[in-house]
């Protein structure tokens, strides 16, 4: 059995396909051939129903399932006759994966495969949920370092007192949700204690950010001075980040809140810790 695993899992890496931007696939041909499947006809069976899956999973079947026919070029004519190439598809490894779950798994070499692309799109899915982590902790140091910089810019210009920048920052987000932040919390189960940012997505966080980078901007540009110019002029930005937005069919204000970020970074030091524990017991 360890030699049929080895034999498949090489065959699977073996036809797998990677273009430029490493974004990896399978051919459906190649696949069939991998699993000892002799007629097309019947793999197309397989693949039928995978799709049907798909859509039921409220998944895109053309994101997943991609017909060679958009990538091939005109028949040609040989010396004989006119040629095309046989019918393709180009799955992804998820579309690999729900084929495999229609497959018989009565056959060593078919329920190995449905356990390899299983194990493939959890490894998938771990690595876009850390892309998209890094993604929103990247954009939340940048709109921190903001927050201060403009901070620094307001208060040199008569915003002087704690609890007149905490108004100075509210308008903002009142105007770019079109609500209360108390409202907004509520909304979002978020406690009161808490920043907002915090719980943000990444489109979110650049918004609040790009706001700031043009107020500060404005501010020095047309040297703003009192408290309700600026507070005028923060608004005014985040009411053109709003439209958009909105007309980018983003709605902030029903954007859902995302995994509180402290979570996260406690999460990543602990991991970073048990590295390292690793790696002093491999030293031992």
């Amino acid at each position: 059995m360890t030699d049929l695993i080895r034999i498949v899992q090489k065959s699977f890496e073996d036809i797998k396909i990677t273009d430029e931007t490493w974004f990896e696939f399978w051919s459906a041909r190649d696949l069939m051939k991998t699993l000892w499947y002799v007629k097309w006809q019947k793999f197309e069976w397989v693949i039928a129903k995978a799709k049907e899956t798909c859509k039921n999973s409220w998944q895109v079947i053309e994101d997943n399932f991609l017909s060679q026919d958009e990538f091939l070029p005109e028949p040609v004519k040989t010396s004989i006759k006119w040629w095309r190439p046989k019918e393709n598809y180009f799955l992804t490894r998820y579309a690999c994966y729900l084929i495999a779950q229609n497959w018989d798994s009565r056959k060593p070499e078919i329920a190995f495969a449905q356990t390899y692309f299983a194990s493939q799109t959890r490894k998938q899915e771990i690595y876009e949920q850390r892309n998209e982590e890094n993604k929103r902790l990247e954009a939340r140091a940048k709109l921190k370092i903001s927050e201060e910089k403009i901070e620094e810019t307001v208060y040199n210009r008569w915003i002087t007192l704690p609890v007149e920048f905490a108004t100075f920052k509210n308008k903002k987000i009142e105007t770019l949700y079109n609500m209360s932040v108390k409202a907004l919390k509520a909304k979002r189960w978020i406690p009161e204690s808490r920043a907002l940012a915090d719980f943000d997505s990444e489109v979110e966080l650049k918004a609040k950010d790009f706001i700031y980078a043009m107020t500060d901007h404005n501010i020095k540009e047309k040297n703003i001075i009192w408290k309700h110019n600026l507070e005028n002029e923060l608004v005014s930005n985040a009411k053109e980040t709003r439209k958009t937005m909105l007309k980018r069919w983003i709605v902030p204000e029903e954007l859902k809140a995302q995994e509180d970020l402290k979570l996260i970074e406690k999460r990543r030091i602990q991991e970073t810790k048990k590295l390292e524990n690793k790696d002093k017991k491999k030293l031992k």
